[in-house]
C-alpha cells in the first residue's frame, strides 16, 4: 500500500532502505495484485447466503480505491428484507459528493441484465446498487429481495466502482 511520501532533508544520506521504502515499495503497490476481502450484505431484515458466494478484491493507490464486489446466489440463499447494502473495504471521504459505480443483475428466465448504479455516500462504510424499478422507466430504487426482479438462485450481481478513501 503506498504511504505518505518522506521529506527529505539537505544533507540527508540516503541508504538502501530508503530507497526500497521511498521508491521500490511505492511502484510496487501501484502494480501489486488486489486485495481480497469479504464484504457484508445487509438490510432491514438480513439476507442470508447460504450456499451462495460473495466476493469482493479492490486496489488502493493513495486514497483511490477500485472495488469489485460479485454475488452469485444460491438454492439456499434467503434474501430478507429492504434495500442491500454491501461494506466498503475503506470509509468513504467526506468530500460532499456522492461517488457512482456500476452494478450489473443478471439471471432470470430468459436470461437477463439489469443495468444500474452502484452509490456510496460521503463519509460512508457501506454502498449499494440502485437500478431501473422497471423496463419502462428511468426512475431508480435501491435492490432488494423483489426489486428489480424477485431474486432466486442462480442470479448475480457485479459491482464495480472507485471512490476517495478517508484516508
Amino acid at each position: 500500500m503506498t504511504t505518505t511520501p518522506a521529506t527529505w532533508s539537505a544533507g540527508e544520506i540516503v541508504d538502501e532502505v530508503k530507497m526500497n521504502t521511498e521508491i521500490r515499495d511505492q511502484f510496487n503497490s501501484i502494480f501489486a495484485a488486489w486485495t481480497s476481502y469479504t464484504p457484508a450484505w445487509t438490510a432491514s431484515t438480513n439476507p442470508v447466503l447460504g450456499n451462495g458466494t460473495l466476493i469482493g478484491r479492490y486496489l488502493k493507490v493513495g486514497r483511490t480505491v477500485t472495488c469489485h464486489i460479485n454475488l452469485t446466489t444460491g438454492s439456499t440463499t434467503t434474501y430478507g428484507s429492504g434495500i442491500y447494502s454491501f461494506s466498503l473495504p475503506f470509509t468513504s471521504a467526506n468530500t460532499g459528493c456522492t461517488y457512482i459505480g456500476h452494478a450489473h443483475l443478471l439471471g432470470g428466465s430468459p436470461s437477463t441484465r439489469w443495468l444500474g448504479q452502484f452509490v456510496i455516500s460521503p463519509n460512508a462504510t457501506v454502498g449499494g446498487p440502485y437500478f431501473p424499478t422497471n423496463a419502462t422507466t428511468v426512475n431508480a430504487a435501491g435492490l432488494s429481495g423483489t426489486s428489480p426482479v424477485t431474486l432466486a438462485a442462480g442470479h448475480q450481481l457485479r459491482m464495480t466502482f472507485t471512490y476517495e478513501s478517508s484516508s
